[in-house]
């Protein structure tokens, strides 16, 4: 997201990074521009606005707040570049390669503005917050720059930059959590939606530049987080992920930064809400939901919170916990919190509490330093664990790191490109072998969507979030539907439908 994040972990242009043909799905979380368009035709207004959204879930669920702001304030979205009054793209910094093209896009709006003088283009998000005002020298098209924190600003920026002013607001804030913005659901399935639950971050992994991007960390209100889930199950949606650059430490004392949580009072710290607590709420109020949740750090995951998950049948057996390495000189030298041995321990109980448990990894091949011998330890530790997927990147110096400043970029591009093929083969291998298993078993599925392939089968997800592709028979999209499993691809299952799933009887249906 190459640096995957820990924090965002999702990635963007995965499809380029892959270096087998063979891996043929795209993550289903990354977003790569893609546009966003209201579900709803509610939005009074004339203006309109073009949101596209490159980068990590956060920045998805970002949009959706933005578009929620916005369409107070009289905008709607559009889908059409010519229509639009108002251009917004809400920006990735965890890549050089992310940035580029945010620049590349930049240029493509250039025409645009021939045949529409009047547009006025903003650039959102985190390479936003990154460069500030430095953006509207650098590119001369961009009227606006709005960091993470600002978006409640937007209406009065827009103002000003409809009155001929540039218009800058990159301010990071220790408070905000859009906890009072009801988001809009944009481009949407109407199954599967995302709630944000925690922003910023406090862990300096020394290659990240999201706590630079994102601020520090705070948790949002849970009576907010449940009043959001109880419009999505109103609205008909059948899966919820609760979303943060580290879930697991979510903590809830009455706002403020988690790092303030120290100087909390007596009666704060004992009425703190965790993250295990807030999610065995969650899933308690709904459970005819499925809960999701991401990312989960390593060093802040609880094993209370493994416990919720093996207490409750809507809390999806799946946990995306990237580690980077497998080495424990390089998770020093990255600033992890927790060594080879420790993350080794945390799988072992990860599947002795939650035996059905998928999980997914991260890896950065060719961080400064590492050697032959580190880079085995990687594939020693995936070999130990055998994700079920996992997204992988060479290692991309990214500016005002720790990394940047203090370790030389020195691993040569075609070692660092040997590495990754090796890590991409042998998680390729793993996920051949997992899909596997599930050959001859029945799985319950949420039916998301048709089938990229096929208007003649369904696409939907396990609770593990591999995806199952299969005829559509009498189901429909946000069916929960046991299907069992034939036959599978290195990233796909393939199967028949033969019943409903149990979640289905909380919908009466």
């Amino acid at each position: 997201m190459s640096i995957p994040l820990i924090f965002c972990s999702f990635t963007l242009q995965l499809k380029q990074m892959r270096q087998s043909k063979e891996i043929t799905t795209k993550n289903p979380n990354a977003f790569n521009g893609e546009v966003l368009e209201l579900d709803s035709k509610t939005t009074v207004g004339s203006k309109k606005m073009f949101i596209e959204s490159y980068g990590c879930q956060m920045n998805f669920s970002d949009s959706e707040i933005v578009a929620s702001i916005l369409g107070e304030a009289g905008y709607k979205t559009t889908t059409q570049l010519n229509d639009a009054d108002l251009i917004l793209v809400n920006t990735c910094s965890i890549r050089e390669k992310a940035e580029q093209t945010v620049r590349n896009r930049l240029e493509a709006f250039q025409g645009v503005k021939k045949t529409n003088p009047n547009v006025k283009v903003g650039v959102l998000g985190c390479m936003a917050e990154r460069l500030k005002s430095a953006f509207l020298e650098e590119e001369k098209i961009v009227d606006l720059v709005v960091g993470p924190d600002a978006y409640k600003d937007l209406p009065n920026l827009v103002a000003e930059v409809e009155a001929g002013r540039d218009a800058v607001n990159v301010i990071l804030s220790k408070e905000e959590t859009y906890g009072d913005v009801q988001p809009v659901r944009l481009q949407s399935n109407g199954v599967t939606a995302f709630i944000s639950i925690t922003r910023g971050c406090d862990n300096m992994c020394t290659f990240c530049v999201v706590p630079f991007t994102r601020g520090r960390e705070r948790s949002r209100d849970p009576k907010s987080i449940l009043e959001e889930l109880d419009t999505l199950a109103k609205s008909g949606y059948k899966e919820v992920t609760l979303l943060g650059q580290n879930v697991d430490s979510y903590l809830w004392y009455g706002g403020g930064p988690k790092k303030d949580f120290s100087k909390a009072s007596a009666l704060q710290q004992k009425t703190a809400v965790h993250f295990h607590q807030l999610l065995d709420v969650v899933a308690q109020a709904h459970p005819g939901i499925r809960i999701r949740f991401s990312t989960s750090n390593p060093q802040d995951m609880t094993r209370d919170v493994l416990h919720v998950m093996a207490k409750h049948a809507n809390i999806c057996n799946y946990i995306h916990l990237p580690v980077q390495s497998g080495s424990n000189a390089v998770l020093k030298a990255m600033n992890r919190q927790h060594t080879r041995e420790e993350y080794m321990k945390l799988i072992d109980d990860i599947k002795r509490i939650v035996p059905d448990c998928g999980i997914s990894q991260d890896m950065i091949a060719g961080f400064p330093n590492e050697t032959e011998a580190d880079h085995q330890d990687t594939l020693s530790l995936m070999k130990y664990v055998k994700y079920d997927f996992g997204f992988m990147f060479m290692y991309s110096e990214r500016p005002g790191t720790p990394a940047a400043k203090k370790l030389e970029d020195n691993i040569p591009q075609e070692v660092k490109k040997r590495r990754l093929q090796e890590i991409v083969a042998l998680q390729q291998k793993h996920g051949r072998y997992k899909n596997e298993q599930y050959v001859g078993k029945t799985v319950e599925v949420l039916i998301e969507k048709e089938s990229k392939k096929s208007d003649v089968q369904w696409s939907g997800r396990t609770q593990q979030n591999t995806v199952v592709v299969f005829p559509k028979k009498h189901y429909s999209v946000g069916d929960f539907v046991h299907v069992t499993i034939e036959s599978c691809t290195s990233a796909t299952l393939l199967g028949q439908a033969v019943e409903f799933g149990p979640t289905q009887s909380h919908h009466h249906g």
